[in-house]
């Protein structure tokens, strides 16, 4: 696996099957940090879960969503909207499909 270089901007590794390395990682949650708590409480629970085993594919359909205003992410998030446009992409269907589990 080739580590992103320090300074590189999160999601530019180039082999979406490798895993990130820690650095990439740490700048991908203060990336993910949201204004709406109802937002940070589907993602920090999808870095619980899935923070160890992350997939660059992962980290890049999650930069997608994180791309989104607060709003949009949310309908995305309880399902009261699908995907459209460059959001129909295998990644952010995965990252959607995982962060959407209920909460128990």
């Amino acid at each position: 696996m080739t580590a992103a270089q320090p300074g590189t901007p999160i999601g530019t590794q180039a082999d979406v099957s490798q895993t990130p390395d820690a650095d990439l990682l740490r700048r991908l949650r203060w990336r993910c940090r949201r204004g709406l708590l109802e937002n940070d409480l589907f993602i920090d629970r999808f870095f619980e879960q899935h923070g160890d085993h992350l997939t660059n594919a992962l980290v890049q359909g999650l930069l997608q969503l994180m791309d989104l205003s607060d709003n949009d992410l949310l309908d995305l998030l309880l399902a009261r909207k699908e995907p459209e446009g460059d959001l129909v992409n295998p990644e952010v269907k995965q990252v959607l499909s995982m962060m959407r589990v209920p909460m128990v």
